[in-house]
C-alpha cells in the first residue's frame, strides 16, 4: 500500500519543546511588576470548574491591559513571537487573558498536573508563559515541572527566569515545603489548530 502525502512536513518542529530567558527583567522592571501587583486584590486560583485544594492551592490576582501595564504586555508577547518563531510557528492572534500574577506559599501551595488548554474560555490558548518572581533561596519546593515527550524538565528557578512552552503540555507545580513562590502567568492564544 502506497501512502499519499496531503502536506509536507518540516522535521526541525519539535511542538513538545520549551524555550527559556534567563534573567529577562531588570531589578527595576520585577519593582514595577510588584508594584502592578499592588494594585489588584488576592483572590483564591481556581481551575475550570473546581476550586478544591487537593487540585490547586494558590491564590491569584490579575493584572489587566492598561497604560500602566501595556509595556509588560508588550515584553511578554514579543518573548512569546521569539521562541514561537524559534520554535513552533503556531498561528498566534494575542492575547485574550490578563496576566496572573501568582503566589504560591508554605502551608502546602501546590498545583496539580494539567494543562493550560481547555473547553469555553481557555480553548484559545497556545503558548504559556510563566515569569519567576522569586529568588531561588526565598522557598522550597514549588518548582515548575514539564511532562514533555516522555521525560519531566524543570524550569530554573531565579528571579526573571522565564518558561515558555505549549500550552497543551502536562505540567506542574510541587508541594511547598517553606518560603513564598511568586510567579507571572499569561497565555498567548489564537484560532483552533489545523
Amino acid at each position: 500500500m502506497i501512502k499519499a502525502l496531503l502536506f509536507e512536513t518540516d522535521s526541525k518542529i519539535d511542538q513538545t519543546n520549551y524555550y527559556t530567558f534567563a534573567k529577562a527583567f531588570s531589578d527595576e522592571e520585577i519593582e514595577w511588576i510588584q508594584n502592578l501587583a499592588n494594585l489588584y486584590e488576592y483572590s483564591k486560583a481556581e481551575t475550570i470548574g473546581n476550586s478544591d485544594d487537593s487540585v490547586r492551592k494558590s491564590k491569584v490576582k490579575w493584572i489587566h491591559h492598561n497604560i500602566e501595564s501595556h509595556w509588560l504586555y508588550e515584553k511578554l508577547i514579543g518573548m512569546a513571537v521569539e521562541a514561537n518563531d524559534a520554535l513552533w510557528k503556531f498561528d498566534l492572534h494575542g492575547v485574550v487573558d490578563s496576566i496572573q500574577f501568582t503566589e504560591y506559599e508554605e502551608e502546602g501551595g501546590h498545583y496539580d498536573w494539567h494543562m493550560d488548554i481547555g473547553p469555553n474560555t481557555i480553548n484559545h490558548r497556545k503558548i504559556s508563559m510563566v515569569v519567576q518572581l522569586s529568588e531561588a533561596d526565598d522557598y522550597d519546593g514549588g518548582e515548575l515541572v514539564l511532562w514533555n515527550s516522555n521525560d519531566t524538565t524543570i524550569a530554573p528557578k531565579g528571579i526573571g527566569n522565564v518558561m515558555l512552552f505549549p500550552s497543551f503540555m502536562l505540567h506542574k507545580v510541587t508541594p511547598m515545603v517553606k518560603g513564598t513562590r511568586k510567579s507571572l502567568v499569561l497565555w498567548i492564544g489564537g484560532g483552533s489548530y489545523k
